[in-house]
């Protein structure tokens, strides 16, 4: 099993932040988990609230739970509210689900580790998740494969 590198990590948080400050995003905190659900690294810049580090983890570690992008739950709660209400149990409520969380796949299609983004909307949340994946070399996976 591959494994993201503390550099690759650190250029998606850098590259994440940077496509935020581009689009106006307010301010974010990013945190990119290894394919074992364990923080790499996590930046939050000034003035993102105290909250964030924990919507953004759970974007990520929920992501990486069930094996596709925290965006594909938007699906799953209209189709199956229950699923979603016994699985937020289930990880004794560190799963967030909600758009922001997204896989790190290598070109093979390898999860590698998954970067979960709070601060604005979720859905510029994401643009700059994957802005930052795909500036390290990677691809990105938002929803089910």
């Amino acid at each position: 099993m591959s494994s993201i590198t503390l550099k690759q990590a650190s250029t998606i948080v850098d590259e994440a932040l940077k496509k935020g400050r581009e689009t106006k995003c307010a301010p974010l905190t990013v945190a990119v988990l290894d394919a074992g659900g364990h923080l790499v690294v996590c930046k939050r810049e000034d003035g993102s609230g105290i909250l964030r580090f924990d919507v953004a983890f759970g974007k990520a570690w929920g992501g990486l739970g069930m094996g596709f992008g925290s965006r594909e739950y938007l699906e799953r709660v209209q189709r199956a509210p229950h699923f979603i209400a016994a699985i937020s149990v289930a990880s004794g409520g560190r799963l967030v689900p909600v758009p922001g969380g997204v896989l790190i796949k290598t070109a093979a299609g390898e999860v590698v580790g998954a970067v979960g983004i709070s601060g604005d909307t979720s859905d510029k949340d994401e643009v700059c998740a994957v802005a930052g994946i795909e500036a390290a070399g990677f691809k990105a996976q938002v929803g089910a494969a």
